[in-house]
């Protein structure tokens, strides 16, 4: 029993000591600008975030909780899934998996990059939200010869990804101050596909897609919490009026 109490306990140490850098990197970095929330009730904006997910996510991150049919709460048709969503000839039924397993990815990236099911509820923390901290994520790239990536991150000093949109957003360079603090001034290198205001567009549909992810039914446990809520109140009116029914003639 001790041996079996001991394992356990070295197993959660190794459980919160792999825990502990993603926490630290969640903090690390300029502070997180907000995400436009009312995204969230923008199903074109949910759809568009969609296939940038699949289109530049899904090749090396999985959504291992999550199955394509599951977008048609978004207001797509399996029909529309199939054809613009699912480039593997899998199902719509599947799960949102990649065909990378998890030592092959580690043996060519350094690591296994983590499934992003859950990953906007993951990364909250004291400067804000998690999708606060993914919109700061994906627009604070920046040039950095220094990496082997060749790429640096303000939200996340030193990340090991590269930039998966720079195709959308172009390269640039940060511009630091001579005590090395950001300005807030970027030195743009190469246009992008996209204008600055659209590519900050374009990411707010990502994390609005990434954040419905991580729990798709939470507009459905928003009505049922004020249904109950609705509820218990007509309910406590009426068993206070029992109660004092009960117990009138009770001297």
């Amino acid at each position: 029993m001790k041996k079996f109490i001991a394992s356990l306990l070295v197993a959660a140490a190794a459980g919160l000591s792999a825990l502990a850098p993603t926490a630290h990197a969640a903090t690390d970095g300029i502070a997180w600008d907000k995400f436009p929330v009312e995204k969230m009730k923008d199903q074109g904006a949910l759809q568009r975030g969609a296939q940038l997910f699949v289109n530049y996510c899904l090749n090396c991150h999985s959504a291992a909780f999550m199955r394509f049919n599951k977008l048609r709460d978004i207001g797509l048709t399996e029909q529309q899934i199939k054809d613009n969503l699912i480039f593997s000839g899998g199902k719509v039924g599947d799960l949102m998996q990649i065909a990378m397993n998890s030592r092959d990815a580690k043996a060519w990236l350094g690591a296994t990059p983590p499934d992003l099911t859950l990953i906007a509820r993951s990364r909250a923390g004291a400067n804000g939200t998690g999708a606060d901290y993914l919109y700061t994520y994906l627009r604070t790239y920046y040039r950095d010869e220094t990496k082997a990536t060749g790429w640096n991150n303000l939200a996340f000093p030193s990340v090991g990804m590269p930039h998966v949109l720079w195709e959308l957003q172009g390269e640039r360079r940060a511009v630091f101050d001579d005590k090395h603090n950001f300005t807030g001034k970027y030195e743009q290198i190469t246009p992008g596909k996209m204008s600055a205001a659209e590519y900050d567009n374009a990411v707010g549909d990502l994390v609005a897609f990434l954040q419905w992810m991580g729990e798709p039914n939470q507009d459905m446990r928003k009505r049922l919490g004020m249904f109950v809520l609705a509820f218990l109140a007509v309910f406590f009116v009426i068993a206070w009026r029992l109660n004092a029914a009960f117990w009138k003639d009770v001297k």
